[in-house]
């Protein structure tokens, strides 16, 4: 069993950044991700590492959004520079080991 805390969330002006956390409540071996999901869409990939550190990122944020994990401390991070209104949604964590782990989210609001 594995718990996913995020935290970080809340609103931010256009061009604005925010640092997204998410903890685990054991060492995860497995890839992490975020992923988000805006009013009305489908939840979508945002980014993903592995223990070793690969990275993948969607096009949409890519060179505006950093995910990076301490693995020490069992957390994954997600940091988002350069924010949009079209970026405002749930985000949320997530593993997968045996099944799929998803946190329960935490709102990122970008408006003027």
């Amino acid at each position: 069993q594995v718990q996913l805390v995020e935290s970080g969330g809340g609103l931010v002006q256009p061009g604005g950044s925010l640092r997204l956390s998410c903890a685990a409540s054991r060492t995860i071996f497995s890839t992490m991700g975020w992923y988000r999901q805006a009013p009305g869409k489908e939840r979508e990939l945002v980014a993903t590492i592995t223990y070793g550190g690969s990275i993948t990122t969607a096009t949409s944020v890519k060179g505006r959004f950093t995910i990076s994990r301490d693995n020490a401390k069992n957390t994954v991070y997600l940091q988002m520079n350069s924010l949009k209104p079209e970026d405002t949604a749930i985000y949320y964590c997530h593993t997968h080991y045996l099944i799929d782990y998803w946190g329960k989210g935490t709102l990122v609001t970008v408006s003027s």
